[in-house]
This record gives C-alpha cells, structure tokens and sequence, in this order.
C-alpha cells in the first residue's frame, strides 16, 4: 500500500517538474515576441541598419529558442525516464 502512493507521489513530482519547464518555455516565447518587437521597431525607426539588426536578431532568435528545445528535451526526459 505504502509503495502505490511513493509510486503516485514520484509520478505527481514529475508531472510538476514538467510544468516547470513549460513554464521556461513560455517565458522563452516571450523574450522571443521581445526579440521580434525590437527588431520590427529598430527598422521602422532607421530603415539603413537592417542588415547589421537582421543578423543580431537572429542570433538572439537562435539562443532563446535553444532554451525553449533544452527545456523541452528536459521536460520529456523527466517524464518518460
């Protein structure tokens, strides 16, 4: 009996530590909309700096959707491990 509800309190810690991550995934959707609104404002403002915008921008698209796929693969690792 005792061993069910270890068994139940480790699944219910997982499915929490998933949440979590989904939670940094949601806050790195988030710097990424902030990534887009500042690129998008920076052209309209100065049209001549698009190149050297477009590049860092992407970079910084990059790095934060890399967070966004560590916190998944964390996510799933933890649930199914």
């Amino acid at each position: 009996m005792e061993a069910e509800y270890a068994k139940y309190i480790a699944d219910a810690a997982k499915f929490i530590a998933a949440s979590f991550c989904a939670l940094s995934m949601m806050a790195a959707a988030k710097g990424v909309s902030k990534i887009w609104i500042a690129m998008i404002d920076t052209v309209g403002r100065n049209p001549t700096v698009k190149p050297d915008v477009n590049a860092f921008g992407l970079i910084g698209f990059a790095a934060t959707e890399a967070i966004a796929l560590y916190a998944l693969v964390i996510a799933l690792i933890m649930l199914f491990l």
